[in-house]
C-alpha cells in the first residue's frame, strides 16, 4: 500500500479528480483514508433514490470515504450544509470543490477493482483482482 495525499483545488469535480490521480500514479485501485473539504454543488443519491439530488453550497465535507478504480469508484460522504443540517448518501459526479478538498488516498498498486454487473444485486459490484508485478516491475 502506497499513500497518496491529494489538495483538489476551486471547481474541480471531487469524483472524477480522485480517479485522474489514480490514473496518473498508474494505478487501478485505491480506497479513501480520509476526506475533508468544501463544495459549491452537492450531487449524492439517497439510500434507495434512483437518481442523485443536488445541493448548492456552501457545504462542509465531514467524511468521505469508499474505493476508487480507474473505470468507477463506490464513494459515500457527509456533508453539512450551510444551516447546519447533516446530509449523507452516494457521491455523484458534479460534486464541485468550493475551496479545497484534502483527501489521503491508499494505492494498492498490486490490485485491480473494476465494476461488473452482480444479477444478485442488479447493480455494478465491486470485482477485487490481484494483478501481481512482473519480473521487470510493470504489469
Amino acid at each position: 500500500m502506497q499513500t497518496l495525499p491529494l489538495r483538489l483545488s476551486p471547481g474541480q469535480d471531487l469524483r472524477h479528480a480522485l480517479e485522474a490521480a489514480l490514473t496518473t500514479e498508474g494505478a487501478r485501485a485505491a480506497f479513501v483514508l480520509s476526506g475533508i473539504g468544501s463544495l459549491s454543488v452537492a450531487q449524492l443519491r439517497l439510500a434507495g433514490a434512483e437518481q442523485a439530488s443536488t445541493w448548492q453550497g456552501p457545504i462542509e465535507v465531514l467524511t468521505l470515504a469508499g474505493t476508487v478504480a480507474d473505470n468507477g469508484s463506490h464513494l459515500h460522504a457527509s456533508l453539512a450544509l450551510a444551516d447546519g443540517r447533516v446530509i449523507g448518501g452516494h457521491v455523484a459526479p458534479g460534486c464541485t470543490v468550493r475551496t479545497t478538498a484534502e483527501v489521503l488516498l491508499a494505492v494498492l498498486p498490486e490490485w485491480e477493482f473494476r465494476r461488473l454487473a452482480d444479477h444478485a444485486t442488479g447493480y455494478a459490484e465491486l470485482v477485487i483482482r490481484h494483478v501481481p508485478p512482473t519480473a521487470a516491475g510493470k504489469r
